[in-house]
């Protein structure tokens, strides 16, 4: 297979499936505070700043094009592409699944306030952990660019 357009897709599948990640996640997030805000329309602050939080997978993905950008050109090797598929492939996988997740984190802390609890400070620190794994698929894609 010609190592350009498999270096092309790899990049393709890394920015896509990072950005639905990141759309699916900010509108699990923006149902859960829909439903909150019938009970606390004081809270849109907190629902937005939690909504958010799964957008960044999407601009993960969007680094990862600027990263491997250098590589797209006629003058890819074979070890290159493979490389950069496989890079993009599991940057993509990894972003789309910690923006889910993330969301879920999200939602529950979004429904946790409509309900009068006080847990946004939690829900911030707790909704960052599946974001560490977004950040380790960019550093990996980072890694391996690094190396061929």
């Amino acid at each position: 297979m010609n190592p350009l357009l498999l270096a092309y897709i790899g990049v393709a599948i890394m920015v896509a499936l990072s950005c639905i990640g990141s759309a699916y996640g900010v509108t699990i997030c923006g149902n859960a505070a829909i439903g909150a805000l019938k009970k606390t329309p004081g809270q849109l602050g907190s629902f937005i700043a939690l909504s958010a939080l799964p957008s960044t997978q999407g601009l993960y993905g969007f680094v990862g094009y600027f990263i491997a950008s250098s590589f797209l050109n006629d003058a890819i090797t074979e070890l290159q592409g493979v490389a950069l598929f496989g890079a993009g492939l599991a940057m993509g996988f990894v972003a789309l699944f910690s923006a889910l997740r993330q969301a879920k984190v999200c939602a529950n802390g979004i429904a946790a306030i409509g309900q009068g609890n006080n847990v946004f400070g939690g829900t911030m620190v707790l909704a960052v952990f599946p974001e560490l794994y977004a950040i380790l698929g960019l550093l990996v894609l980072i890694l391996v660019t690094g190396t061929i």
